[in-house]
């Protein structure tokens, strides 16, 4: 990077001479050197991913730490980058879902979320008294308009998706994402493909452990927001190994 060492990038509300603000692409790396989050817009749901991966042995699987979090019973989100960063935009959407449920008495969209999201997450970048969030976040849910997918980066722009794919193996797992119709494909039919590409990217890393996370929200789930079944997980699981054997 041009500019590196002469104090450009000790505050998030100073320019480079070439017009840049080092941080936010600091916090674009953080994101970069976490697993991969994807999410998956399909046509009677959202199906999010995560490829959590395990830093220790001694860690209980699924204790802690999610990196999918419910914000309303109809609206979740997946986050790649910092635990911590993620749990506080987290903790930010559903009060903001909250807020919006209390004033307009009705639920919130997921593009209205989003925005909000969004702007506070644009605000982390102005000021020299912070730093922006090193995450990027998925949102994804189903509402009057049907399933909504978002993704919000370290700047606070976001975009609309129907796949979305952020983290280490984003590339690849965008490439596996354009080659499914996804617009005919079901929830249960995405929680395979998901699986599948969780496991597919991973095999650049494969020398580190990781927890497959999927959570969806569709017509099986009757528009509520929840985990995959343990069952149905479980034989995504199996299928995506076999899948990885057989490509081998």
């Amino acid at each position: 990077m041009t500019s590196i060492g002469t104090g450009y990038d000790l505050s998030a509300s100073t320019y480079s001479p070439d017009g840049r603000i080092f941080q936010v692409e600091y916090a674009n790396k953080a994101v970069d050197n976490s697993g991969t989050t994807i999410g998956l817009r399909v046509k009677d749901g959202i199906v999010l991913a995560v490829e959590k991966l395990v830093h220790s042995k001694l860690l209980v699987p699924g204790a802690s730490n999610r990196r999918i979090q419910t914000i309303d019973k109809h609206i979740g989100l997946a986050t790649a980058g910092y635990l911590a960063d993620g749990r506080h935009l987290a903790n930010r959407a559903r009060s903001e879902a909250s807020n919006f449920r209390e004033f307009y008495h009705s639920p919130p969209q997921v593009k209205d979320m989003t925005e909000r999201l969004g702007q506070y997450v644009q605000v982390y970048t102005l000021y020299s008294s912070v730093r922006p969030f090193g995450v990027s976040t998925i949102l994804g849910g189903v509402d009057k308009t049907g399933p909504n997918l978002y993704v919000v980066e370290p700047s606070g722009v976001f975009f609309g998706y129907h796949g979305a794919a952020v983290g280490k193996g984003r590339q690849l797992a965008k490439a596996e994402l354009e080659k499914l119709k996804l617009a005919e494909l079901s929830t249960r039919e995405a929680v395979f493909e998901a699986a599948r590409i969780i496991h597919l990217v991973h095999e650049d890393n494969k020398e580190k452990e990781f927890e497959l996370e999927m959570s969806w929200i569709g017509a099986e789930t009757q528009g509520v927001f929840l985990p995959v079944p343990k069952d149905l997980h479980q034989e995504a699981e199996e299928k995506a190994k076999a899948a990885l054997e057989a490509f081998e």
